[in-house]
């Protein structure tokens, strides 16, 4: 490939993502899909429909996911997701923080951008101070600091820490047939059990769990097969063009929220390039603003007073430091992360969810001190 094909195709994929993330915000904003506020659901109502969403959309990307790969369409070994260190510690407090932070800053990175999108001031404040901090933990004090504890800890396997591959070598089995096979038991088994759930079967639940699946699906093919150059015509070495890792990948909104506010502050240098982490960014705003303003949905929002102002600091502060600890959120851990099968990802997931709940926790404690 010569380098004005390798400039084409990065364009595609660019424009492919961006699509794909205006179709992600537009139907986050129909249809109010939200981990923050499942979990929240669950804990104050006992209402599990909106899990069952978060459920189905997982359910749909792993078989997704698993399904291109057994076609050989992706190289599961060659994601963002696709380490031999099983990094538990790093998930296991990152995931902690950013869960807790979340339920602060009034919803997760992406409902952050779909919020900006829907008019409110107060997420474009956790935005900006969400990607400082994700900035910080990649490459400033706060990445010191995690690199010196947390990160540390990990066990070190001789095949990527992935359920398939230790299920692989276990039976001696190929790792796309140990993949599938999971994928379609526990993703099927996700999705009867969503399809199980009383008043589960309206339009915008069913949008939410197949649309938002398929499109993390449809993400890891724009990154992972059609983004793939098996050798650089510069370099001779293998690349997925357009992403910031070098490897494939998929939706994640926290390391992307950090890369977009230093595209924007160095825009003039010219090694700072658009990526598809960036170009999701502000597709999610820009279609989650479409659909607010065709619904006549958009409106305002400010801080409600100091100590929500406050709640919301500390919570995006939060969000970002644990994101990058955990290497992603409730969608870059949640769906894409777990799509991969991967066991850091279970690891983040599960303790995005248990630092919700003590958030959500802590919320009641406040009301009930106040009152």
């Amino acid at each position: 490939m010569e380098i004005s094909g390798l400039t084409t195709l990065t364009t595609q994929v660019l424009w492919a993502a961006f699509i794909l993330s205006m179709i992600f915000g537009a139907i986050v904003q129909r249809t109010h899909f939200c981990t923050m506020g499942a979990v929240g659901d669950i804990v104050n109502m006992g209402d599990w429909t909106r899990m069952r969403m978060w459920g189905m959309a997982i359910g749909v990307a792993m078989i997704g996911f698993f399904g291109m790969a057994a076609a050989g369409l992706i190289d599961p070994d060659k994601t963002l997701y696709a380490s031999s260190r099983f990094i538990w510690l790093s998930a296991l407090v990152g995931g902690l923080m950013f869960g807790f932070g979340m339920v602060l800053s009034s919803g997760c990175g992406s409902k952050t951008l779909v919020r900006i999108g829907g008019g409110s001031l107060k997420s474009l404040v956790v935005f900006a101070i969400m990607g400082i901090a994700g900035f910080a933990t990649l490459k400033g004090i706060t990445a010191v600091a995690r690199v010196a504890t947390v990160d540390r800890v990990a066990i070190d396997f001789t095949v990527n820490a992935t359920l398939p591959n230790w299920l692989a070598s276990a039976l001696g089995v190929a790792p796309t047939t140990a993949g599938l096979g999971l994928a379609l038991l526990i993703g099927l088994t996700l999705i009867v059990w969503a399809l199980c759930g009383k008043d589960f079967r309206s339009f915008d639940n069913l949008l939410a769990g197949l649309g938002i699946g398929a499109v993390v699906t449809a993400m890891w093919w724009v990154s992972g097969s059609l983004g793939h150059v098996a050798e650089h015509p510069e370099t001779l070495q293998e690349v997925f063009v357009g992403t910031n890792t070098g490897k494939a990948e998929a939706m994640s909104f926290v390391a992307p929220m950090a890369y977009t506010l230093d595209w924007l502050m160095f825009f003039s240098d010219k090694s700072k390039v658009l990526t598809l982490g960036i170009v999701s960014v502000f597709g999610v705003v820009l279609g989650s603003a479409a659909h607010a303003l065709v619904t006549r949905s958009f409106r305002w929002e400010g801080f409600r007073d100091v100590q929500d102002t406050a709640n919301h600091l500390v919570g995006a502060t939060l969000m970002g430091v644990g994101g990058v600890a955990a290497v992603g959120c409730t969608i870059g851990q949640g769906l894409s992360g777990i799509s991969t099968l991967s066991a850091t990802s279970f690891v983040a997931v599960a303790a995005i969810v248990m630092g919700c709940v003590a958030g959500l926790k802590y919320q009641i404690w406040q009301i009930e001190r106040s009152l």
